[in-house]
């Protein structure tokens, strides 16, 4: 049986990983080593980032209801303690929209969670 080395493959699959590296400083954009583990470390802290800002645009969208609903005398806790217990779900992107843009339907969500 003859010898298969898979030079084209092998071949390929660097190529690959160059090609993710590319724009990355220094040899991590063309030693395929350090490229391998920059190409890897970025993965992981993509991951991450991808969490973390989920938590930020959450935390963000605490702050500007709080800052609409101080308004009205209430804080952003109690707010969302009657929303929960009068059954409105919507959730805090669509609030902050709407607070943003259509500040008299937001008086209205206010209304009738105090009620």
């Amino acid at each position: 049986m003859a010898r298969i080395k898979g030079g084209l493959t092998h071949t390929k699959h660097r190529r690959g990983i160059l090609k993710h590296t590319k724009g990355y400083r220094w040899g991590r954009k063309s030693k395929i080593k350090v490229a391998k583990v920059a190409k890897m470390k970025a993965g992981a802290h993509a991951f991450v980032g991808r969490r973390l800002k989920k938590r930020l645009f959450r935390a963000n969208w605490n702050v500007n209801i709080n800052a609409a609903v101080r308004a009205y005398d209430l804080s952003y806790s109690k707010f969302i303690g009657l929303l929960k217990k009068k059954g409105i779900g919507l959730n805090r992107k669509v609030l902050v929209e709407i607070a943003e843009k259509m500040p008299k339907a937001f008086e209205a969500i206010i209304a009738a969670a105090k009620k």
